[in-house]
């Protein structure tokens, strides 16, 4: 009923508004920004984010899911200027619906921006940090990460951000054996983040297997760590591990056994030359994966 009453808001607001373009960020906005703009006669652009059908919230709901697959299936072949976040979800969309998609990925700018410099940093003693900054949800990976760090020594792990799972997962880090090593932030100001993320040693992004839209995923804060030159340690998914394949600027997790987890993460923190070469690759990767490249796709895509 939620999204029922949103879109018919968006439908009677975009009736009778000014405006010469219509984006609908996501399915659950389409319905509406679609019905209104076809009326209007306006140009519309779809900037999906994600696989939204195959999001962990709809994978076991079968009803909800069977809605938004009728909406989509509706209106998708209509369209004629989409884009979306990577090349496994844009290649789904137009295998589906025949209709060309247009990838913009959400990296960003290049030019550092501008850091708070009144930022109150977290006092860790550990000599290493294994940083997870982002939604604190079901399948990031962060539990599996908790349990690994008792097989790493001497390193904290801070874990930024918010969400559903935050106080369970708080509750989950005190009765580990290495309960003094982890950290939690909670959410910080986006202008503080960067000086968060450069006291890290690496960044990781361990989001399991649930469903197509974790499986193609391609999360902000990898190109975060990479925008930090930090090594990165992902999971072996498609769109992650195609970064690190393409820039070697980390290792993928093909064994996802706290322990296996553990010593892999070990070995890379004993490893200087290897911190040293991920980082360095991780400062080219940051030159092809900016914004300033990027936003030429989004052009493209309003050229209309």
């Amino acid at each position: 009923m939620f999204y029922a009453e949103l879109n018919i808001r968006l439908f009677i607001y975009l009736l009778f508004s000014n405006y010469a373009i219509a984006t609908a960020n996501d399915l659950d906005t389409l319905f509406g920004v679609y019905c209104a703009t076809r009326i209007r006669r306006k140009k519309l652009v779809y900037d999906s984010h994600e696989y939204f059908t195959e999001v962990p919230e709809l994978v076991h709901n079968t009803k909800a899911k069977r809605v938004w697959e009728t909406i989509e299936s509706w209106i998708f072949p209509k369209l004629t200027h989409c884009m979306t976040v990577c090349e496994s979800i844009a290649h789904i969309y137009e295998q589906k619906y025949s209709v060309p998609v247009i990838v913009v990925r959400n990296v960003p700018l290049l030019q550092k921006h501008t850091m708070s410099t009144n930022v109150q940093l977290p006092t860790i003693p550990q000599p290493h940090i294994i940083l997870y900054q982002g939604a604190v949800n079901l399948g990031r990976g962060i539990e599996l990460m908790i349990q690994a760090m008792e097989y790493i020594n001497n390193t904290a792990l801070l874990i930024i951000g918010s969400g559903d799972k935050l106080e369970e997962l708080k509750e989950f880090a005190k009765q580990s054996k290495t309960a003094s090593s982890i950290y939690f932030t909670g959410r910080i100001p986006f202008q503080q983040l960067p000086a968060y993320t450069n006291i890290a040693t690496i960044g990781i992004s361990l989001e399991e297997d649930i469903g197509l839209n974790y499986k193609y995923a391609l999360p902000n804060k990898i190109f975060d760590y990479i925008h930090a030159h930090k090594p990165i340690v992902v999971s072996d998914l498609p769109e992650m591990s195609s970064i690190i394949q393409t820039y070697n600027c980390g290792e993928i997790i093909y064994n996802r056994n706290p322990q296996a987890i553990g010593q892999q993460i070990t070995k890379i923190l004993s490893n200087t030359d290897l911190l040293q070469l991920y980082a360095q690759n991780s400062a080219i990767a940051s030159k092809e994966l900016c914004w300033e490249r990027e936003e030429q796709k989004l052009l493209q895509c309003y050229n209309i």
